[in-house]
């Protein structure tokens, strides 16, 4: 359980807010606006109204007290990067602040930001890898070259073993789990069968995954 300062309750904020809180944080939001204020004190431990970007405001908040700072203002690039500057100033132990474009990236972490968020590229790179196929149902990127995908069972592999199949060794890539109707069975064993209807969740190099999926 971490200590989190929130700062901005737009969409992303307010979904991150929820998250954090039901994975047992204790969650300070901030935001200018009343509404969001408001409609966040049920997620939160705390919300405030007010001008993140007053210095004044960051010295009374105890930004060295907070495992963890987070700016997730989207809309006003300047009060980003004022408000992550002087969470640092303040002696924030850690900012992650959020970004919309790969330049804006580059100025947060040259005033202060430890890591950023691109939210808006993630996503649009994720949804391309997974409706561009449609065996492919879920992926996340681990790495600029490696990644996990969860995609169907290639009809190859049916009715076989990952004994017989030898997928290591003739694939080079890892089967971390097996998913049916929603269950799921990690590091599943050698002799498992794979069979219709099930899922396959591999990890691998992009190069080794491409031909994985033309099976």
């Amino acid at each position: 359980m971490k200590s989190v300062l929130l700062v901005g309750l737009g969409r992303f904020g307010m979904y991150l807010a929820q998250a954090l809180t039901e994975l047992g944080n204790q969650v300070l939001a901030v935001d200018r606006n009343e509404d969001r204020v408001n409609d966040a004190l049920r997620y939160v431990t705390d919300a405030q109204i007010a001008d993140a970007s007053s210095e004044r405001f960051i010295a009374s908040l105890g930004v060295r007290d907070f495992d963890l700072c987070i700016v997730t203002i989207g809309d006003d690039f300047r009060s980003s990067l004022e408000v992550t500057s002087l969470l640092k100033e303040q002696g924030a132990p850690f900012v992650l602040s959020r970004a919309t474009e790969d330049s804006h990236a580059k100025f947060l972490l040259r005033n202060g930001a430890d890591d950023v968020i691109r939210v808006e590229q993630h996503m649009a790179h994720w949804t391309a890898v997974t409706y561009s196929d449609d065996r492919i149902f879920d992926y996340m990127q681990l790495s600029d070259d490696y990644a996990i995908y969860e995609a169907s069972v290639p009809a190859p592999w049916l009715g076989k073993t990952v004994v017989q199949l030898e997928v290591r060794k003739r694939y080079n890539i890892n089967v971390l789990a097996v998913k049916r109707s929603g269950v799921l069975t990690p590091l599943a064993g050698a002799e498992h069968v794979f069979a219709a209807g099930e899922t396959v969740l591999v990890l691998g190099a992009r190069k080794d995954m491409n031909r994985f999926l033309k099976l």
